[in-house]
């Protein structure tokens, strides 16, 4: 072999040596960053859960028993960190667990919460009384279009909770299931989020 194919020969050899190397050295930094996504990932994820089950979650509005506050197919942020450490008050909107049983049951309602424990709740009139005064209600548009019904006490570490639509059997709410424990309550429905034009807080 001649000087001048000696040299060609160990040129080539280098640069496939480099193309080698560059491959490798390609591959290890595909690998590496394929590592760092996944485990980014995999932290978000737990973050989310832990954030989805302790502080908040995302709720979206089905039926029409909340009308006319709220609007079947409406997102609204549900805190859950705020009712560990004050409870329910009136007024405040809800998401709990349907009690109810039967093929019409739910996972979840949206109601909002009326009485607290100790308070006495009537409707006489078709008029909502706690504590034997009448309530301003300006989130209902009619009046109780369902029967009356005689005053009854919230039990200790209860809440009687309705739906803001009055009119005749729109809504299914401790008028059909009684005042319900606490527990039962997930969080409070802090606002609407979506759509963005009737983005308010309840």
């Amino acid at each position: 072999m001649s000087q001048e194919s000696q040299v060609e020969f160990m040129r080539n050899r280098k640069q496939r040596h480099r193309s080698s190397r560059s491959k490798k050295g390609f591959g290890g930094r595909l690998a590496a960053e394929l590592k760092d996504w996944l485990l980014t990932a995999v932290v978000v994820f737990a973050l989310m859960s832990v954030l989805n089950i302790f502080v908040f979650n995302i709720s979206t509005v089905k039926g029409q028993s909340m009308q006319p506050t709220l609007v079947e197919g409406e997102r609204l942020f549900i805190n859950k960190l705020s009712l560990m450490f004050v409870n329910p008050k009136h007024g405040d909107v809800v998401i709990l667990h349907d009690p109810s049983t039967g093929p019409s049951r739910k996972d979840f309602l949206v109601k909002r919460v009326i009485g607290i424990p100790g308070d006495i709740i009537e409707v006489k009139d078709h008029q909502l009384y706690v504590n034997g005064k009448i309530v301003n209600e300006p989130y209902i548009d009619t009046e109780i279009e369902d029967p009356d019904f005689a005053a009854l006490t919230v039990e200790s570490g209860n809440y009687f909770v309705m739906g803001d639509n009055r009119h005749a059997s729109a809504s299914k709410d401790s008028r059909y299931f009684g005042s319900i424990p606490q527990d039962m309550i997930v969080g409070r429905a802090d606002y609407i989020w979506w759509p963005l034009s009737k983005l308010k807080g309840l």
